[in-house]
Order: C-alpha cells, then sequence, then structure tokens
C-alpha cells in the first residue's frame, strides 16, 4: 500500500536539483522539480518543475546548451510543513543584488 506509520499510508515527496552552465555569463543555473511516491517502489508521480536560474547573473535559460554539461545530483526528500496540494506552484524569488567591491 505505503509507507506504514501508525497503519497510514505515507507518501513522500524528493527534491531533485540540476545544474549547467548559463549562455549568458558562464555561470552556475540551478534547476529544480519536485515529485511525489507513494511508496517505495512506486513510480514519481506529481512532477512540478521549480524555477531556473543563473546564480551569477540571475539569468533564466531553461535548458542546457547542446555544449553544456549538465550535473545531476541525487534526489533527497523533501517534507514541507505543510502537504502539497497539486494546485500549488513555486513562486519566484527575486533576489536583490548587490554590487561586489
Amino acid at each position: 500500500m505505503g509507507f506504514l506509520m501508525s497503519g497510514a499510508p505515507v507518501r513522500k515527496q524528493y527534491l531533485h536539483l540540476s545544474v549547467y552552465s548559463c549562455d549568458q555569463s558562464d555561470g552556475p543555473v540551478v534547476t529544480g522539480s519536485l515529485a511525489v511516491r507513494e511508496n517505495e517502489i512506486s513510480k514519481e508521480t506529481d512532477i512540478r518543475a521549480l524555477a531556473e536560474m543563473c546564480l551569477s547573473c540571475g539569468h533564466t535559460q531553461h535548458h542546457a546548451s547542446i555544449a553544456s554539461y549538465t550535473r545531476h545530483f541525487l534526489p533527497v526528500e523533501w517534507q514541507p510543513v505543510k502537504a502539497p496540494s497539486p494546485g500549488d506552484v513555486a513562486p519566484r524569488v527575486e533576489l536583490d543584488r548587490v554590487p561586489r567591491e
């Protein structure tokens, strides 16, 4: 059925992260997704893409270029404080740019 805790099935949410080079600044573009598993052997469902952004210049690049090498990190369990609903969308965060001295 599912992971059991006190007789109730438990869904687990996983965070997937990838990094590739930015076409504009050659900096690291971080992209992620969240997915849910009903049990240990089920496929992931409710896959939701998260925002992607270059950490160097702030450029939003949706895919790695052909010449870029993508590094995929192992998925980690990510349990939010409140249970996600299928209609939730992660908000896009704008970072204040502080000039470097």
